[in-house]
């Protein structure tokens, strides 16, 4: 399928907010100022707001992107939007507690913490849920969107800690390295289901011939590429595709590692780890969508 970068930068971006305040309410970065509070929480508000905003981009019709919040009964899009919503007013409540020196309750944390991960993983089922893209259509999918928030969240929280002066252990450091192997453990796991998945379809079965011989159309469907050939017959080449994803290793997960075993408490380390991981994980989502193969697909394959 082709990809959108304004979903590219949605699913990372936000997943990445999310995965930081997951760790924000837990107390792992403790903001000790008004002025952390008022930092931090822009930041995370920030890169969860962003990426929410940036998937209207992809909407014909950006303004009317309210209208899905109410088809939550059946859609995971819409799920998605409501809880995402719902996270946002409880971390700016949240940091606003913060603020004025309120201490949270810990039902509360726990409940924002479980909306956060409930939000990840609804982003994820939006793509899992469709069985009309194999690739998709399995387990694991939803499991590498919660690594990766997981582990970037961690990574970032890291790089916000070693900017404010707090003290970073070598547990903490070696539980981020842990997560980030394992995240792209889950992520190679995936690629090598998604690499064996077919569709279940064909035009042999589509057609009811299935078992009397291959089936060719005589014709093909259009005289040029239409709106369905433009958006889900995007194709990216094998040796494109291995190359693509050494680099997103590479950025996304050896460079934040090494630098977590070189410089476990300097900013600026830190900081090159995240901007790194984030890169990797571009390429990553770029990948996700740029391999999908929509069943759809099948209608104009074999044309002549």
């Amino acid at each position: 399928m082709r990809p959108a970068w304004s979903i590219i930068f949605f699913t990372t971006m936000s997943g990445l907010g999310l995965g930081l305040a997951g760790w924000i309410v837990i107390g792992l970065l403790p903001l000790m100022t008004r002025e952390a509070v008022i930092g931090v929480g822009v930041v995370t508000l920030a890169l969860i707001g962003a990426g929410l905003l940036s998937s209207t981009f992809h909407l014909g019709h950006p303004e009317r992107a309210w209208r899905a919040l109410s088809q939550w009964r059946s859609s995971w899009l819409s799920r998605e939007g409501v809880l995402a919503v719902v996270v946002m007013a409880g971390l700016a409540g949240w940091f606003a507690a913060g603020y004025i020196g309120t201490i949270v309750p810990l039902w509360a944390n726990l409940a924002l913490l479980v909306l956060i991960y409930a939000t990840v993983y609804a982003t994820s089922m939006i793509y899992a849920s469709l069985k009309t893209v194999a690739r998709w259509y399995h387990p694991l999918t939803p499991a590498c969107y919660l690594m990766f928030a997981a582990a970037g969240g961690l990574l970032a929280t890291l790089a916000l800690l070693a900017i404010l002066g707090l003290p970073i252990t070598a547990a903490l450091a070696q539980a981020a390295i842990v997560l980030m192997l394992s995240a792209w453990g889950v992520k190679f796991a995936w690629w090598r289901v998604a690499s064996a998945a077919r569709q279940a379809g064909s035009i042999e079965s589509a057609t009811g011939l299935a078992g009397m011989g291959a089936v060719r159309p005589l014709m093909p469907p259009h005289t040029e590429e239409n709106y369905l050939q433009h958006e889900m017959g995007f194709v990216v080449a094998r040796k494109h595709a291995t190359t693509l994803r050494r680099i997103a290793v590479l950025l996304g997960g050896v460079v934040p590692v090494v630098l977590l075993f070189v410089a476990p408490a300097s900013a600026a380390a830190l900081m090159l780890a995240l901007l790194a991981h984030v890169a990797g994980m571009f390429v990553e989502r770029w990948l996700f969508f740029a391999e999908a193969k929509h069943v759809v697909t099948l209608y104009y394959e074999g044309a002549a």
